[in-house]
C-alpha cells in the first residue's frame, strides 16, 4: 500500500474556562499549582489580557477565583431570579376583570369573552366575562448554579464588529483567529502555495445557536411580544461556525461542513478532517467546534435529564446543611461520588497541514492526528445512556497506536484523556472500558486525565478541550489533576489504570501518544489516537533526508519568531481577531472557466480528474 500523507498538527487555537489555547496558557491555568513563579505570572499575564485588567500585578486571586468552573456570572442569566412565564388564569365569578389599555396592545384576534370599547383615540376599556388565561412575567431560583464560563471580563463579541452575532459565532471567530495567528504563517502565502479545493474546514456546535441572538431568541420571540428578525434563523445553524471560518477569517473555498456526533462532535470534524488529508484530498485542515450553551432554557432541558450537578444534590454529598454555602468550583467530580456533570462555553480550533507541505513551509509540529475511530451502540434500551460502542472506538485506537509505534511503546509510553463528565454513570462505564482496554493491551498504570473538572462539558466542543489541551501537556510536561475530588467512588474500576487528584510531572520524550475518548448521547463514540511531537518528528526524521530535516529546522526559526512574537501581542492586548467582513469577495465576472480548469480571482482548481474505479 501507498504510503498516505501524514496529517501534522501545526497549530491550535481557542477560548474556554481556563483561557486562550494557543501558547498552551488554557493548560497552565488547569496546572497552575505546579508551574514555576516565571510561568504563573506568564499565564496570569494571558488572563489578566483576556479579562480587561491593566496588568496581572496584585490580581492573582481575581484572575484565579473569575476563571474555570464557577457561580454562573450576571452576563449569562441571574440563577437567583431567573426569568419565566406564571401561567395566571382568571375567572370573573359575576365581578368582570376590568382594565384600561392601549389600542395598539390589543391582539389581532379578539376573544370572544372581551367587550372593547374605545375611550379615546389611543386607548380602549377592556371588559372580560368568564374564564380568561394570562401568563405572568416573574421569576425563580435556578437549581443549577455552576458552569464551565470564559474568564470573566472576556466579551468575544466586543473584540470585532459582530453585529449581534449568537455567543458561539463570536467565539469561532476568536478561537479560529487564535489559531491563525498561532500558525506563525502568512496565510496568504499559503493560500498561493495550496490550490482552493485542498483547504478543508469542518467546525460546528452540536446544540446549534440557542442563545438570544439566534435560534433561542427566533423561537421566543413571538411568545415574548417581540418581532423576528432576519438573522435569527441562519444564524442558528450548527454547522455556522465552518461558514463563519471560510466567509470572515479564511476565505476559503474548499470542504466544509460539520459531523454531528453530540458530546463527540470536535472528533467527528477531526476525522474529516484526517481522512482528508490523508487521502489528498486536501493539504490544509481547520478542524474545530463552539458551543455556548450556558442560557437558562439549555440549561433547563439538561436539568430536567437529571444530568446536571444540582446545588441540592451537591449539598447531599457534601453533607451540607441548607444555608451552608456548596463550593461551586467543586461541581464536576468526575469517577468519585458525583451527581451529573457541569455545563460550559468554549471554542477550540487545531490546523492540521499534510507532512510535506509541513516540512516545505517549517511549520511548528505540535504532533499528529493519526486516526478517529467513530462507533455505535447499537440496539439501545435509553438514547442517553451508555452503551458498547465505545469499546470499538478505545480498542481500535490503542490498535493503531501499536501498529505505528509498536508494541512496546504502546504499552509503556502514553497517556489517557477520559471523557470524565462527573455522572454516575460515567465513572462506571468508562472506567469500565478504559481498564479492560488497558488490561487487553498489556498497559500497566495507564495515566488518566479528565479535564472537565477544570473547565466543564462544553458539549460538542468537550473533546476540542481534550485535544488542546493534550497538546499543552506535552509542552509542559505536566497532567493536571482531578483535584474536585476527595477520592475515587468505590464502584470505579482501577485495575491498569492510574487515576491522580494531583498534578503529575512527565517527560514528554517518554509518553509518545495520546488516547482521546469522547461518548455522545445517541450512542455516539469517538476515540482518537494522537502522536506526541517527539514521536512526529521522529517519523519525519524516518520520511525525509537529514538536508530536508535541516532546512525544516532553518525555517521552523522564523515560524517559531512569528509565533512568539503574536503570543506577546495577545498577551499585551495589541492584537485583534481577524473578521474580513465583505473583504476580497468574488463575483461571476472573477470566475473564468474551462474544460480543464476553473480560476476564481487569483486562485485555480484543476478539472483534470483520473477515474478512480479504473484498474491499476
Amino acid at each position: 500500500m501507498a504510503r498516505q500523507p501524514l496529517p501534522v498538527i501545526v497549530s491550535l487555537g481557542g477560548i474556554n474556562g481556563a483561557g486562550r489555547a494557543s501558547g498552551h496558557h488554557a493548560l497552565a491555568r488547569m496546572g497552575y499549582d505546579a508551574l514555576d513563579q516565571g510561568q504563573k505570572q506568564r499565564t496570569l499575564q494571558s488572563l489578566a489580557s483576556m479579562m480587561g485588567l491593566p496588568s496581572a500585578r496584585d490580581q492573582e486571586q481575581y484572575i484565579l477565583d473569575h476563571t474555570l468552573i464557577r457561580r454562573v456570572e450576571g452576563n449569562h442569566f441571574d440563577v437567583d431570579a431567573v426569568l419565566w412565564n406564571q401561567r395566571f388564569p382568571t375567572e370573573s365569578n359575576g365581578h368582570p376583570v376590568n382594565f384600561d389599555i392601549e389600542r395598539k396592545h390589543l391582539p389581532d384576534d379578539i376573544p370572544p369573552s372581551w367587550k372593547v370599547t374605545s375611550t379615546s383615540v389611543t386607548h380602549v376599556n377592556v371588559n372580560i366575562q368568564g374564564h380568561q388565561e394570562f401568563l405572568l412575567p416573574t421569576n425563580r431560583q435556578f437549581e443549577v448554579k455552576a458552569a464551565g464560563q470564559l474568564p470573566t471580563g472576556y466579551e468575544p463579541g466586543s473584540l470585532y464588529p459582530s453585529r449581534s452575532h449568537p455567543r458561539g459565532l463570536e467565539m469561532t471567530v476568536c478561537a479560529a483567529s487564535d489559531a491563525l495567528g498561532n500558525l506563525g504563517l502568512d496565510w496568504d502565502m499559503i493560500q498561493r502555495r495550496v490550490p482552493a479545493d485542498k483547504v478543508s474546514v469542518y467546525a460546528g456546535s452540536a446544540m446549534g445557536q440557542l442563545d438570544s441572538a439566534g435560534a433561542g431568541g427566533m423561537l421566543k420571540a413571538r411568545y415574548n411580544g417581540k418581532r423576528v428578525t432576519s438573522k435569527y434563523c441562519p444564524l442558528s445553524l450548527a454547522e455556522m461556525p465552518s461558514d463563519f471560518i471560510n466567509a470572515y477569517v479564511l476565505g476559503a473555498m474548499g470542504s466544509t461542513g460539520a459531523t454531528l456526533g453530540a458530546c463527540a462532535s470536535f472528533l467527528y470534524n477531526l476525522k474529516n478532517g484526517i481522512a482528508d488529508i490523508r487521502s489528498g484530498r486536501a493539504r490544509v485542515a481547520f478542524i474545530g467546534a463552539a458551543e455556548a450553551p450556558i442560557n437558562a432554557e439549555v440549561m433547563e432541558g439538561y436539568a430536567a435529564m437529571g444530568a446536571l450537578a444540582t446545588e441540592k444534590e451537591l449539598r447531599q454529598l457534601d453533607g451540607l446543611g441548607d444555608n451552608e454555602a456548596v463550593d461551586q468550583r467543586r461541581a464536576c467530580r468526575p469517577f468519585a461520588e458525583n451527581c451529573g456533570f457541569t455545563i460550559a462555553e468554549s471554542a477550540q480550533m487545531v490546523v492540521l497541514f499534510d507532512d510535506a507541505l509541513a516540512m516545505e513551509l517549517g511549520a511548528t509540529i505540535y504532533g499528529a492526528a493519526t486516526d478517529v475511530f467513530v462507533n455505535a451502540d447499537g440496539y439501545k434500551k435509553s438514547i442517553s445512556g451508555p452503551g458498547v460502542g465505545n469499546y470499538i472506538t478505545m480498542a481500535k485506537s490503542v490498535a493503531s497506536v501499536r501498529a505505528i509505534l509498536g508494541e512496546d511503546a504502546m504499552r509503556r509510553g502514553g497517556l489517557v484523556q477520559a471523557h470524565g463528565t462527573g455522572t454516575p454513570q460515567n465513572r462506571v462505564t468508562e472506567s469500565e472500558i478504559l481498564s479492560r482496554t488497558a488490561e487487553a493491551f498489556g498497559i500497566e498504570g495507564w495515566p488518566v486525565a479528565a479535564l472537565k473538572s477544570y473547565l466543564g462539558h462544553s458539549l460538542g466542543a468537550a473533546s476540542g478541550d481534550q485535544v488542546t489541551a493534550t497538546l499543552g501537556m506535552w509542552h509542559h510536561g505536566l497532567i493536571p489533576g482531578i483535584n474536585t475530588i476527595d477520592a475515587l467512588a468505590d464502584d470505579v474500576r482501577t485495575d491498569h489504570l492510574a487515576f491522580s487528584a494531583e498534578h503529575r510531572r512527565f517527560d514528554p520524550k517518554d509518553a509518545q501518544y495520546a488516547v482521546i475518548n469522547s461518548k455522545g448521547f445517541g450512542g455516539n463514540n469517538a476515540t482518537a489516537t494522537m502522536l506526541s511531537p517527539a514521536a512526529t518528528q521522529q517519523m519525519l526524521k524516518q520520511r525525509y533526508s537529514d538536508r530536508d530535516w535541516q532546512a525544516w529546522q532553518l525555517a521552523n526559526e522564523q515560524v517559531a519568531q512569528m509565533q512568539r512574537d503574536y503570543d506577546a501581542g495577545m498577551s499585551a492586548g495589541t492584537v485583534e481577531p481577524v473578521y474580513r467582513f465583505d473583504h476580497g469577495v468574488l463575483h461571476d465576472k472573477d470566475v473564468e472557466l474551462d474544460a480543464k480548469e476553473v480560476r476564481l480571482g487569483n486562485y485555480a482548481v484543476s478539472l483534470e480528474l483520473e477515474n478512480p474505479f479504473a484498474d491499476e
